[in-house]
């Protein structure tokens, strides 16, 4: 019996949007091929740089679209910012927390004190997205951290897509403060490692495959976590986009959608000359890729990417190469 790629993992670390849903709606088939993962036996835990919701209501958000979820499947970057926190702090500390309630939370969890204002002295900032947050607690973010405090980032995406457009995300707003203080915070988010070991972790998940739509995000969170890491093409990413990646955000495995788990990951042969994949050839100079196959074959783009990312294993380009197809007969 021919392996599928899923038999090579004993479980799934997941982003959602552009993954298992997007917008209001699932992704086809993304929900069965969930529900498949606790047929059979792998593991199955949801990562999201949200802070500002609480797990239960990301695993409500998901069993109203059908795919399977509980509050402890789902991993936000609010509980890895605390764990990470808890790690440089002693228990009892004073935490200053610019963010959610459900961030509040997660540090209260870890045994630490929250308090309100730099002037209570804290012994640590912790800073994640809430959209009631103001200048007034930049400010005392600000203060503390200029004063000495450990700075702990939930994550610093600098936009969040809302129904009008991108509004300014938890980023930033770290940035202000970085600004303010010309101080760097630790960060917990994607693409840090932090929110996939924590989830890996607590899910019991030896040996997991991250599966992402984006490539700056999940796949280089997942690369830095020392996991494997599938490009789902349902999302922000695509297969141009993965076949110019930086070094670091190459994933291991580019895939249709979730589904694509239960199917055999074709080989990727070299001859010396050529990347063969399937019914496709890709072979690659400095600056252009040559594809021998048809342009909707996933198989094309796999082979183009081998090619590629062997002329340039360790350095980024500075362009994209340029592209082109001779039809397969």
């Amino acid at each position: 019996m021919t392996e599928r790629l899923i038999d090579g993992y004993d479980g799934v670390l997941a982003d959602l949007d552009g993954v298992v849903y997007t917008g209001p709606r699932a992704i086809d088939g993304a929900t069965r091929a969930l529900e498949k993962l606790e047929e059979e036996g792998k593991g199955l835990a949801y990562v999201t740089n949200n802070a500002s919701r609480s797990s239960e209501q990301v695993a409500a958000h998901l069993r109203e679209l059908g795919a399977p979820a509980t509050a402890e499947q789902v991993f936000g970057s609010a509980q890895a910012g605390a764990e990470l926190l808890a790690g440089q702090v002693a228990a009892g500390s004073a935490v200053l927390v610019v963010g959610s309630e459900t961030l509040a939370d997660a540090v209260r969890a870890q045994g630490l004190v929250v308090v309100g204002t730099a002037d209570d002295r804290p012994d640590a900032v912790i800073q994640g997205f809430s959209p009631a947050l103001g200048w007034k607690d930049l400010a005392e973010a600000a203060y503390a951290v200029a004063a000495g405090a450990v700075w702990i980032a939930t994550n610093t995406d600098m936009s969040l897509p809302q129904e009008r457009g991108f509004a300014p995300g938890n980023g930033t707003f770290v940035a202000a403060v970085a600004a303010a203080t010309a101080k760097t915070p630790s960060v917990a988010g994607k693409p840090w490692p932090a929110l996939f070991e924590t989830a890996a972790r607590h899910s019991g998940v030896a040996r997991p495959i991250v599966v992402g739509d984006r490539l700056d995000t999940d796949i280089l969170g997942g690369n830095r976590a020392g996991m494997a890491t599938a490009l789902v093409l349902t999302g922000v990413d695509s297969v141009r986009t993965a076949l110019a990646a930086k070094v670091d955000e190459r994933p291991d495995y580019v895939i249709g959608s979730l589904g694509d788990l239960y199917q055999a990951y074709p080989a990727i042969r070299f001859d010396g000359v050529s990347h063969t994949c399937g019914e496709a050839v890709a072979s690659a100079t400095e600056a252009t890729v040559t594809i021998s196959g048809h342009e909707d074959d996933l198989n094309s783009w796999r082979a183009a990417c081998a090619a590629w990312w062997a002329i340039h294993p360790e350095v980024t380009p500075a362009a994209a190469p340029v592209v082109s197809f001779t039809t397969a007969s």
